[in-house]
C-alpha cells in the first residue's frame, strides 16, 4: 500500500483481520501458526499474523479502482480460507469472536506482543475471545502534511462509516447488546480513539513523541486513532470499521472513504479549516454508532441531536457526489449501498443467523469465508 497515488482520486488499499474458529466447536482455536504456512504458499507476504494466534491479517495492493479492489479481496480471501480449512478450521469474518475458547490463550510468540502484555496486562488478555477484527482502508496521500489535514477533516463523518460496517454483536457466547462490540472493546487500549486535532504534522509528530516518552505508548505505531497518517506508508489509515462476511460491504466503505477524501484533499488545498467538533460529542457518536449500527440512531454532529443512522449515510453521499464522480464510481457505489439496505448489515445478519435455532454455531457459519479451491 505504498503507492500514494499522483492523481486527484487516491489509490486505496485495504487491511483485513480474519478470525480462526475451530471447524467442530466453531470455538476460538490458536491455529495461525499452521494457518499462515499453508497461506504464504497462496499469498506470500500479503497475508501475516497478529496479536493473538486467532488472528490472520490480509494485505491488498494498492489499487486505482473498485473493481480492482474486489477481485484482491476474493482472492486474498480465497487464500486464507483455503489454508484454513487445511488446518481443520474456519476463517471468520466476525469484528468479535462469537465462541470463546475453552482455554486461555497466549499472544502470538512475538517479542513485540511479550512486551504489550508485560505493559498494559488485562487491557490485552481482558477475556477469552482472544483478539478483535478490523478492516483498515488505506487511502493514498500525497504527503505526510496532507496526511496529517486530512485526519483532522475526516473526523465527523467516521461514525457513519462505522455504523455501516457494525459487524460484531456477539461476544464471549452472548449477545452485547451492541451491532459493533469490537468499538468498546478496542475503546479500552491505549492510544485508540479520536484522531486529536492537530494545526500541522510538525505538531501532531511532537505528540507521538510526547505519548511515547510518558509510556502511554510502547511506540508510534502503537497509535490506533480512529484515522491516522500512516508510519511506513504515504497513506492515511481509517480504523473504525469491522471485518465484514459480505465483500461488497468493504467494496461499499472503501468507494465511500475514497470519495471522502477525494473532497476534503481538495479543500485542504484551498485552506479550509476541518470542523471543530468537541471530541466529547465525537466519542459520542462513535458509541451510538457501535450501539445501533445501520439500523438506529447516530448523532448529527452539525447539531448535537440524534438522526437516524440511514439519513447520515444519505448526507455523506450527497456531501462526497464530486469525489465518486471523479472516480467513476457513483453508480457502483449507490448500487452496493441499496444492496446493503435491502440485504441488512452484518450485525443484523449475525442475529437473523442466530434466532434460526438460537444457536451461536448457526452466527459462526453465517461469517465463514468459503473454503473453496484457491485459484
Amino acid at each position: 500500500m505504498s503507492d500514494s497515488g499522483s492523481g486527484q482520486v487516491p489509490t486505496i488499499g485495504v487491511e483485513e483481520e480474519f478470525l480462526l474458529a475451530d471447524r467442530h466447536s466453531r470455538a476460538a482455536v490458536g491455529a495461525a501458526p499452521t494457518v499462515l504456512k499453508a497461506a504464504a504458499e497462496l499469498l506470500g507476504d500479503q497475508v501475516g499474523g497478529e496479536l493473538f494466534p486467532t488472528m490472520v491479517e490480509t494485505r491488498t495492493v494498492p489499487v486505482h479502482t473498485l473493481a480492482q479492489l474486489r477481485d484482491e479481496l476474493l482472492r486474498l480471501r480465497t487464500g486464507v480460507a483455503a489454508a484454513a480449512d487445511r488446518a481443520d478450521c474456519r476463517a471468520v469474518a466476525s469484528g468479535t469472536m462469537v465462541i470463546p475458547s475453552a482455554t486461555r490463550l497466549d499472544v502470538s510468540d512475538h517479542d513485540r506482543y511479550r512486551r504489550m502484555v508485560a505493559e498494559y496486562g488485562p487491557l490485552v488478555h481482558g477475556d477469552q475471545g482472544a483478539g478483535v477484527a478490523g478492516c483498515h482502508i488505506h487511502l493514498g496521500v500525497p504527503d505526510r502534511e496532507s496526511g496529517v489535514q486530512l485526519a483532522n477533516h475526516l473526523r465527523p463523518w467516521l461514525p457513519t462509516l462505522q455504523a455501516i460496517a457494525a459487524n460484531s454483536p456477539f461476544h464471549d457466547g452472548r449477545d452485547t447488546g451492541y451491532a459493533g462490540w469490537r468499538t468498546l472493546r478496542w475503546a479500552q487500549f491505549p492510544g485508540a480513539g479520536p484522531t486529536p486535532l492537530c494545526a500541522d504534522a510538525a505538531e501532531y509528530d511532537a505528540l507521538l513523541d510526547r505519548l511515547v516518552d510518558s509510556g502511554l505508548l510502547l511506540d508510534r505505531r502503537m497509535v490506533y486513532w480512529h484515522a491516522r497518517p500512516s508510519e511506513r506508508f504515504p497513506t492515511v489509515e481509517i480504523r473504525v470499521c469491522d471485518v465484514n462476511a459480505d465483500a461488497g460491504v468493504v467494496v461499499l466503505l472503501a468507494g465511500l472513504a475514497r470519495a471522502l477524501a477525494t473532497v476534503l484533499l481538495a479543500e485542504v488545498a484551498r485552506g479550509a479549516r476541518p470542523p471543530q467538533v468537541p471530541d466529547l460529542l465525537l466519542r459520542a457518536a462513535h458509541w451510538r454508532a457501535a450501539r445501533d449500527g445501520l439500523p438506529g440512531a447516530g448523532i448529527d454532529l452539525t447539531t448535537g441531536a440524534p438522526a437516524p443512522a440511514v439519513e447520515l449515510v444519505e448526507r455523506l453521499l450527497r456531501r462526497i457526489a464530486p469525489g465518486l464522480a471523479a472516480a467513476g464510481d457513483t453508480a457502483t457505489v449507490h448500487s452496493l449501498w441499496t444492496e446493503l439496505r435491502r440485504g441488512g448489515g452484518g450485525a443484523e445478519r449475525q442475529r437473523a443467523a442466530h434466532r434460526r435455532r438460537y444457536d451461536l454455531r448457526d452466527v459462526v457459519d453465517a461469517v465463514t469465508l468459503p473454503a473453496h479451491p484457491f485459484a
